[in-house]
């Protein structure tokens, strides 16, 4: 399959826009309501509002732009690899990133969907569905911050963007913001938070859940988010898209090398996402 153009991109980035929206406002009729807790194969926990939120995007994605994408999402039917290996271009989905967020109330939950072409996140929307607020971002096209509803005019790139911030917004500091997790710090990041104190002196940290801190990153409130706890590859395909689109990088731990997708396995190794502006300046090994 060729490499789609930067106006296809471009093209698809309305819909993306009205089907996370569309998903969000889903999952906000459960947040708001009383909710029961499930628990998948893994033990973590699923809720209604994840069901939900899967059924409108596959929905909205299926046939889209007359391009019959397959579709890869943390709630649907599992595709063995034998199938997928062959897809050069797919959605990957997250329908509700931060279900332990979700569960406590704190707002800091998003959708997530990427386009995945040969291994690569060539386009990302996350959506914040408390906030109203999305990120997106694409190859070649850049990355940006939307505040915006149904009601706002998403017909075209052109109106969507003329609504936006592009990324990095932030200017650089002279000390360093590490993002991390809420819910899922672990000892080896509170080390390698340690070392870069060590080395750089001025370190703060701010933490957050779900896709939230490739935003962080994204648009320059933070300038390294290291994961040395598991994800999965639909945690970091839509957040990756619009670091990269910003001019950062996500690059595996101890290498040179992006994260990639449609592995064998769909865990993710441990990784650090930098800023555009730190990519020289923290050290990756």
């Amino acid at each position: 399959m060729p490499e789609l153009s930067h106006d296809k991109l471009r093209a698809l980035i309305p819909l993306l826009l009205t089907t996370s929206q569309n998903a969000g406002i889903a999952i906000l009729e459960v947040y708001h309501a009383d909710f029961a807790v499930e628990h998948k194969d893994d033990k973590s926990p699923l809720t209604l509002a994840d069901r939900r939120s899967h059924e409108i995007i596959v929905k909205g994605l299926t046939g889209c732009e007359g391009m019959n994408i397959p579709i890869l999402s943390e709630e649907g039917k599992s595709t063995p690899f034998k199938e997928r290996r062959g897809w050069e271009l797919f959605w990957l989905v997250d329908p509700l990133d931060g279900t332990k967020e979700f569960i406590k109330r704190n707002g800091e939950f998003t959708v997530n969907i990427a386009l995945i072409q040969s291994g690569r996140p060539v386009l990302g929307v996350i959506y914040l569905p408390v906030r109203n607020v999305f990120y997106f971002g694409a190859e070649g096209i850049g990355s940006f911050r939307l505040a915006a509803s149904l009601h706002d005019d998403t017909s075209s790139f052109d109106a969507v963007v003329a609504q936006a911030k592009e990324l990095p917004y932030n200017e650089p500091t002279a000390w360093i913001t590490v993002a991390g997790s809420r819910s899922h710090m672990s000892p080896e990041t509170e080390s390698y938070i340690a070392e870069l104190r060590r080395q750089h002196g001025n370190v703060e940290f701010i933490s957050a859940g779900s896709s939230l801190k490739f935003c962080l990153v994204a648009e320059g409130r933070a300038q390294v988010y290291p994961r040395f706890a598991p994800t999965m590859e639909w945690d970091t395909a839509a957040g990756q898209a619009i670091v990269e689109g910003a001019g950062g990088t996500v690059l595996e731990y101890g290498r040179d090398i992006s994260l990639g997708y449609n592995k064998r396995e769909l865990l993710n190794p441990w990784f650090i996402c930098v800023h555009s502006r730190y990519k020289n300046y923290i050290s990756c090994a």
